[in-house]
């Protein structure tokens, strides 16, 4: 993949859910590559969006162009230090993964008992394909937040058909497979 681009072209990864994916889903890319740097957060699966904390993996000499800008976007030492003890709390996000995962079948069971397609996800959420236009998705979304249960929609037309469901409790789940039916009878004029 990068080998395949110009040399002056640089391969910018989004990796922001890759704590949340299935181990192997990283492209198998060496991190001295000239031409790619990989961006990453802790604020998906390490829950630290509120540290603000990102950084990037890719050959020393291209990662040494943020020294440019690192001083006026640094990082306070609280979050370094939160972010230090993430990457040292590997059975934690072991757990979050676990419940991620649990989170997001549920939700697909919950669509697809519904006439509703989960589209696959290796994110903190699920973006469901409520089958009409981007109206009807609108209805259902307003329906569900009137009954208190928070979701977006991810996309513009022609994907405005669909809704995206975050990842939460097993209460959280249950709330939103009780008022998914109503909403859906709502959306359609029921």
């Amino acid at each position: 993949m990068a080998t395949n681009l110009p040399a002056d072209c640089l391969l910018l990864l989004d990796e922001a859910y890759i704590d949340l994916a299935p181990d192997g889903t990283a492209p198998d890319i060496a991190v001295d590559t000239p031409n790619v740097i990989r961006l990453r957060t802790f604020s998906k699966g390490h829950g630290m969006a509120g540290a603000r904390v990102g950084y990037a993996i890719g050959a020393a000499d291209v990662i040494a162009g943020f020294h440019k800008v690192r001083n006026h976007f640094g990082m306070c030492r609280v979050s370094q230090a939160g972010a230090l003890a993430a990457l040292q709390d590997s059975a934690w996000i072991d757990h979050v993964r676990t419940a991620i995962g649990t989170s997001r079948a549920a939700i697909g069971r919950i669509a697809a008992a519904h006439g509703l397609t989960a589209l696959p996800s290796a994110t903190n959420f699920v973006t469901i394909d409520c089958g009409r236009d981007g109206a009807f998705a609108r209805a259902v979304l307003t329906a569900l937040v009137a009954d208190g249960i928070f979701v977006r929609m991810p996309f513009v037309a022609p994907q405005d058909r669909c809704i995206r469901v975050s990842s939460g409790t097993p209460d959280q789940i249950a709330a939103f497979g009780q008022s998914l039916p109503q909403a859906l009878d709502r959306a359609k004029g029921g």
